[in-house]
This record gives structure tokens, sequence and C-alpha cells, in this order.
């Protein structure tokens, strides 16, 4: 189209003011972004692309150790290298590609990277444990081709190692990953993602003491994740060591004791200080099968009728005969008896229209004897002849019905004296000459923990001091009874004579010092009975007091629990005659 000379066009002329327009609209659009960003939300953009650019790398505090009173390792920390994936840096659809890669290179299946890679997502974008305890070729693998497999990192984690296996594993307890609950509530007080905890036992009750301090190293990456340079360095702060009252060689030979029974338990404790030398259950668990995790399998066994997890020292059974002790010195303070004292003994015992037979009958007996060859009948007649409330007080007086004072509170159980008052308000019956009659023998509403009964048996080898039992080294506790010198030497010459003459004879054995102790066999219906020995040797001065349990096996207390404690106090005694005089604590 052609155009006279000298004639403007209308349109030509408007052209440049709408271009105009559109430039300076377009700059005012970026001024206001750019004004936006930088002047509105400068600072929190620097953070971001800071935060792009430095990353920082967490360092795992290496948790403090476990040691026995010589200072010999039951729980450490052993290093383990694992495979992570940063969530964040890889899509969905570049996953498949890095899977593929990280499976040929380092020989994992796809499908358990997959699944690995599901199982741990977030809502948080913590980074995903996709395997664990990587081999030294496979990390070595790892970090030739690292450059090429964006996203991915090795990184080393620490690792709860427990050296002897099973041993004390109730005592010394589990650690376990942090859950996301927990991390939560924990995070405030230093807690991170990938931190363990202690679930259990000594691990439990002293995490704030053993876990230490995270630290971490501030690092300049670029745009693909490589390492430029080091910012800053803050190292983690090891966990404290913990040294414990346990003595390794009497744990293993407590443990080996164990081996004859599926169920049971065995205390040993310096009778003067409270400290706990050994502290043994059975059935027991590895606990390095939660580092880092259980399988199925080994969850459903932890977790079977069995209990394994179960610490049977610290549970109620029926103590049967072992109990005699307090009925006798619930006698012997009373009015009614002294030291010299005799009951009558028959083979059987009639009372409100029953009766009870007895495996002693020779007339008179005093206490020393009766309670050396376990006179059923002569407590019965010492039971009905005192009353049950003071059976009952003096049992509070021992420990029994209450809490020990062992780290493991939380644990234990207080036990049960079902005394008038609770078969009243539990049962809604009210108290019969029966019920006096078997709580005299440990039997009935009568339930005690293996440690309450190591507590008694030391407090008649000490003296008369209850002692508060300890698993850590600490300044002992102990709190005198106020029982009469006379009732607890009259006690101590029938603890003397049970072994020297009555049922607990297996522990005349050459090598050994002069012991002195109980044996008690408990019924527990339906079920078989339970087998129970306490004592303490060298009788005129303890050293050690032993307590053994059997839960059902249906042998007394005499063959089954005794052979267990002598095995116990063998190895104390032929260790200290090796190791020179043994000190107290």
């Amino acid at each position: 189209m052609a155009f006279a000379p000298g004639v403007r066009h209308s349109g030509m002329g408007r052209q440049p003011v709408w271009l105009l327009a559109v430039v300076l609209l377009l700059s005012g659009a970026m001024v206001t972004r750019l004004a936006w960003l930088q002047l509105l939300h400068g600072a929190e953009n620097r953070q971001r692309a800071d935060e792009n650019r430095i990353r920082l790398m967490p360092r795992n505090p290496i948790r403090g150790r476990l040691l026995d009173r010589q200072g010999r390792v039951l729980a450490t920390s052993r290093l383990t290298y694992n495979l992570y994936v940063q969530p964040g840096e890889v899509s969905d659809e570049a996953w498949p590609a890095l899977r593929d890669r990280l499976s040929a290179l380092l020989g994992l299946p796809p499908d358990q990277l997959d699944g690995q890679r599901r199982a741990g997502a977030n809502s948080e974008g913590f980074r995903i444990q996709l395997a664990e305890g990587l081999r030294p070729d496979q990390v070595l693998r790892f970090r030739e081709q690292s450059s090429s497999l964006p996203g991915a990192e090795v990184d080393v984690d620490v690792l709860r190692s427990y050296p002897h296996g099973r041993l004390g594993a109730h005592a010394l307890g589990y650690t376990s990953g942090i859950t996301e609950e927990e991390y939560a509530r924990l995070r405030d007080q230093g807690y991170r993602i990938r931190d363990r905890v202690g679930r259990s036992g000594l691990e439990k009750v002293y995490e704030t003491h053993l876990r230490g301090e995270w630290g971490g190293q501030q690092v300049e990456v670029n745009a693909a994740g490589q390492v430029q340079r080091v910012l800053g360095e803050k190292p983690a702060r090891a966990g404290k060591d913990l040294r414990l009252t346990l003595d390794l060689p009497l744990q293993q030979a407590a443990e080996k004791a164990l081996d004859g029974v599926a169920r049971g338990a065995i205390v040993a404790m310096d009778p003067n200080t409270g400290a706990i030398r050994a502290m043994a259950s059975r059935p027991a668990f590895d606990p390095n099968i939660f580092s880092p995790a259980p399988s199925i399998s080994q969850w459903a066994a932890l977790n079977s009728p069995e209990a394994p997890l179960l610490n049977r020292a610290l549970q109620g059974f029926p103590p049967a005969s072992t109990f005699k002790i307090v009925t006798s010195l619930a006698a012997l303070e009373s009015d009614r008896y002294g030291p010299t004292s005799t009951e009558l003994t028959t083979a059987s015992y009639c009372r409100a229209g029953l009766c009870y037979r007895d495996h002693v009958s020779m007339g008179q007996l005093g206490f020393p004897m009766a309670l050396a060859l376990s006179s059923n009948s002569f407590y019965y007649r010492a039971g009905i002849n005192i009353g049950a409330d003071p059976i009952f007080k003096t049992a509070r007086k021992l420990g029994f019905g209450a809490r020990t004072g062992v780290e493991l509170g939380a644990e234990e159980s207080e036990g049960l004296l079902g005394d008038k008052a609770w078969k009243k308000e539990v049962l809604g019956e009210p108290w019969t000459d029966v019920d006096t009659i078997t709580a005299s023998i440990g039997q009935g509403a009568v339930l005690v923990t293996p440690l309450q009964m190591a507590r008694m048996y030391a407090a008649v080898a000490n003296g008369g001091w209850l002692v508060t039992p300890h698993l850590v080294e600490r300044k002992p506790q102990r709190v005198w009874i106020g029982f009469q010198p006379d009732s607890i030497r009259t006690l101590r010459q029938g603890l003397r004579l049970a072994v020297q003459q009555g049922t607990a004879r297996v522990l005349n054995q050459p090598g050994l010092p002069p012991a002195a102790g109980k044996t008690g066999t408990a019924e527990d219906p339906p079920r078989p009975v339970h087998a129970w020995f306490g004592g303490y040797a060298p009788a005129e001065n303890a050293d050690l007091v032993v307590v053994a349990f059997g839960e059902n096996t249906g042998g007394f207390g005499g063959t089954v629990a005794a052979p267990m404690a002598q095995a116990v106090f063998a190895t104390w005694f032929q260790a200290g005659r090796t190791e020179g005089s043994r000190p107290r604590s």
C-alpha cells in the first residue's frame, strides 16, 4: 500500500506510544518484583540461598560405655556405614535411574531400595535410610562413583554393641531408634531424628549421662552437591562412661548357673553396702539385635509367652519357706517367744477343720533347728500364737511390699503382702486362721522379688541393717531396722544349721567358706512348684549374699536353687583367693 507524500497516517503516529506503554509496564513489573524480592523478602531469600549453598553434616556422639566394677567393658559402641537418599534432591521421576545405578553398584535388590524409600518417607524432608551395615568394599565403590549419584550419600552411624551378648541384658538394657513422636517431644533437648535412646535397664535410667551431644560440620557445596570448602565444625561430645557394681566373672557364673532352668533369676549382692555383683534373669535376650533393629521373627520371639524381656529378678513370686525368717523374727521380737523358746513339731497340724502335713515330726524344737529343717508345723503354731499383724509388720520392716530403691525402679514390682486390710478391700472377705497359717510359711497372698529376698538375707548377714541395692557405684545407703541382737543371732544359727544339717547341705563343699542359708519350695497351682534359695557366706563375716530362684521348675529348693547358688559362691571365693583381698564398696 502506498501513501501520498506529505500525508501522515494516524496508526503510525500512535505506535511509539503503545510500545512505550508496554516497555514501561514490563519495566515496572520487573522493578516491583525486584523490590518484593530484595526489599520486602531479602533476608528470607538470602537465607534460602545459603541453605541451598551451605549444608550441615551432623556427627553422631559416641555413647558412654557401661563398665563392670573393675573397668571391664559391658557395653560400648561400634561404627557402621549406611546408605541414604535425600528426598528433596531426588524426584519421583529421577528415582528409578538412581535406584538402578545403586543396585548395580552395591549389589542391593531394587525392590529393597524401593521399599526402604517408601517406608522412610516423611513430611519433614529428612534423609531416608536405604541400606545399613555396608561392607568396606561397598563403601569404597560408592565413594568412587559418588559424584555421579546426586541425592545419594553414605554416612557413618554409631550403634550400641554388647560384646558379651545376652550377659546381664536385663540390668544393662538396650537402645533403639527414636520415634517420630519422641523426636517431636525431645528435639528441643538436642535430639535428632537419627538418635538412639535407652529403652530399658541402665541404658534408659542413665540416658542423659550416656548419650553425649551431637556435633556437625558446616560445608559449602556447589550445584552438584559437591563439597567446596568447610565453613566450620563443632566436634561431637561423647557421653560419659558409667562404672557399675557388677562383677563380670560373677555375672558369667550366674548366667551359666541359670542354664539348668527355663525361667528364673539370680541376684548376688554385697550384704554390707547393697552393691549388686550379679543380676541374671532367664530367659534372656541379646541386646545386640536392637542394633539397629530386630527382624520380624526376632521381635515375635521377644514377645513370646516366655517373656524374655522381663527381668524376673524384679518380679514377685510366692517365697515359701525362705519367708520363715520373717515369721521367726516376728515371733522372736514378740512377748510370746525368745531365743531359747521351743514349739511342737508334728506330722500333721489341724485348725479350723483343716489339717496340714509336715515332713518334720520331732516334738519340741527351738527356732534354729526348726528353721534348719524347715518345719511347717512349728511355724503354723508360731504364726497362730503371735497373729498375722506382727508377721506383716516385720515383713515391711525388711523391705517387702515396697520397691527396694534400685535404679531400675520403673521395672520393679513391689510384690504383695496380702494382709487383713488387703483381703477385705480386694476380696471383700474377713481374715481367718487359715490365712495366718499360709502366710506364716510364705504362701497365700504373699509375693516377693528375688531382689527383695536378697535384701532380707543381707539384713540378717550384716546384723540388722536394711541396705539399698544399687547397680551403679555410689555411696552406700542403709537403715538400722532395730531388731534385737539376740533375735538376729538366733536366725543366723538356724541358717548355718540349714547348711550343716538341713535342706541346704549342698553348700558344704570343699574350697567354700562356711555358708548359711535357707531353701524354699513354693506352690503355684496348677503349675509346677518354684524353687528358692537365699543365703550368704562366710557365715560369720558375710561378703556375699546370693538368692537363686527357679520358676515352675517342679523341683525342690535344695535340689534346684541351692546348687545354682553354690556355683555362684564358688566363683566368687575362688576368684578371691587368686586376686587377693576383695575390696568392699
